[in-house]
C-alpha cells in the first residue's frame, strides 16, 4: 500500500495537471504494449503500434523493465510541456543522478551492464541514443493516438474540477478512482510495495494518465516534487475507435448542433438539457450519438455523468478546418512518422 501523508498546508497546494504528460504516457504505454491485460482498451492499439515498431525497442527495454522500478529521470516535470521539452530535460540530467538511478535499477534485477554503462557514465552520445529511442517509440505508439489520449484526460479533469468546485480539495481527493482512498489526512492507494510519502508542505500534483493501469505511480526519490499519476476511466480503444466513421453523418440539424455547442467546458446530462432547451431524455440520446461519433467523451462522477468535448468536437465547433487531421486514423498517420528506435522498457516511480 502507498500512503501519501498531507500536512496542514498541503491541501491548499493540491494541483491538477493541465494536460497529459508526454513522457509519462510514453513510459507507461511501454508497459502496456508488453502485457496482455486490458485487451478491450489496448488490444487494437498494441497490434497497430507493434506493427510500426517492428520489435525495435531493445534500449528502452534495458532501462524500463516489465515491472518494478524505472528511473525517475525518465519522467521529468517538463514532459507536461511536450515531448521535445521533456527530452531536453532528460538530456540535462546530471551524470551523478544518471549513475545513481541506474544503479538502483541494477539492484532490482540483472541489468545488461554493457548496454547501460555508457548511459550511467553520463556520456552525451548515450543520452542522445536514449532520447532517440524514446522519440521513435513515442512517434510510433503514442503520437498517432494523442487526440484520443487528450480527450480522456480532459474528461477526467472536468470531473475532478467539478469535485474541487463542489467541495474543495477534500472532495477532489475523495473523487479519485477506487484504487485511491482519501482518509484525511492520508491518501491511501493500492501499490506493489509498502510505501509512505510525506508531502511536508510541498503539495501534490495529480496527473491523470491514459496508459496508467491498475495502480497509481509516484517517484521513488522522495526529494523530487511530489507527483501522483493515476489512471483515467476508459471508454474505448485508442486504435479502432479513433475514426468517427459513419456516425458523423448523423450529426445534422440545428438541435444536435446546439447540444454540441452547449457542452462547453463540460456538463452533466441535466445541465446539457437545460442549456440546449431539450428534455433530459433527448439530451441523453443526443449525447449518445455525439459520443459514438467521437465528438465527446463521458465520465461518471458520483450519480451523474459528465460530458466533455473531444479535440474533434472542439474543432468542428471552431469551423472544422483542422478536424480531419486531428482525428486521422493512426495507421494512416503512421506512414509519415519515422520508424521507432530502441526496445521495451519501464520506469522509476513504481509503475502500475
Amino acid at each position: 500500500m502507498l500512503r501519501v501523508h498531507f500536512s496542514d498546508g498541503d491541501l491548499s497546494k493540491v494541483r491538477l495537471a493541465a494536460r497529459p504528460d508526454a513522457l509519462w504516457e510514453t513510459i507507461l504505454s511501454f508497459h502496456r504494449i508488453r502485457d496482455r491485460r486490458g485487451a478491450q482498451v489496448f488490444g487494437e492499439w498494441r497490434k497497430e503500434s507493434r506493427t510500426r515498431l517492428k520489435g525495435e525497442t531493445r534500449l528502452l527495454a534495458a532501462v524500463v523493465p516489465t515491472r518494478g522500478y524505472f528511473p525517475d529521470f525518465l519522467t521529468p516535470r517538463e514532459g507536461l510541456n511536450g515531448m521535445e521539452t521533456g527530452l531536453e530535460a532528460i538530456r540535462a540530467t546530471a551524470p551523478e543522478r544518471l549513475r545513481g538511478e541506474l544503479a538502483l535499477l541494477a539492484t532490482d534485477r540483472t541489468a545488461p551492464p554493457d548496454r547501460l554503462a555508457p548511459l550511467a557514465e553520463g556520456r552525451s552520445s548515450a543520452v542522445g541514443r536514449l532520447n532517440g529511442a524514446l522519440r521513435g517509440y513515442h512517434r510510433a505508439a503514442v503520437e498517432p493516438y494523442w487526440p484520443h489520449i487528450q480527450a480522456h484526460v480532459e474528461a477526467d479533469r472536468a470531473a475532478r474540477g467539478r469535485a474541487l468546485l463542489d467541495g474543495g480539495a477534500d472532495e477532489l481527493l475523495a473523487s479519485l478512482p477506487p484504487m485511491l482512498r482519501w482518509r484525511p489526512p492520508v491518501l491511501e492507494a493500492d501499490y506493489p510495495v509498502d510505501r509512505d510519502l510525506h508531502l511536508d508542505g510541498r503539495g501534490l500534483l495529480l496527473q491523470p494518465s491514459f496508459f496508467c493501469r491498475g495502480t497509481p505511480v509516484v517517484y521513488r526519490d522522495p526529494r523530487l516534487a511530489p507527483v501522483l499519476v493515476y489512471p483515467v476511466t476508459h471508454t474505448g480503444s485508442p486504435g479502432a475507435d479513433t475514426d468517427p466513421g459513419p456516425s458523423l453523418a448523423r450529426l445534422v440539424g440545428a438541435t444536435r448542433s446546439a447540444v454540441l455547442g452547449a457542452i462547453g467546458s463540460g456538463c452533466t446530462t441535466s445541465e446539457l438539457a437545460c442549456r440546449s432547451g431539450v428534455s433530459l431524455a433527448s439530451a441523453s440520446q443526443h449525447a449518445c450519438v455525439l459520443r459514438e461519433a467521437g465528438l465527446l467523451v463521458t465520465l461518471r462522477h458520483g450519480n451523474a455523468v459528465l460530458h466533455s468535448l473531444t479535440p474533434l468536437g472542439a474543432a468542428l465547433l471552431r469551423g472544422g478546418a483542422t478536424a480531419e487531421g486531428s482525428w486521422a486514423k493512426p495507421r494512416e498517420r503512421a506512414r509519415t512518422t519515422p520508424r521507432a528506435a530502441g526496445r521495451y522498457a519501464r520506469n522509476g516511480p513504481v509503475t502500475s
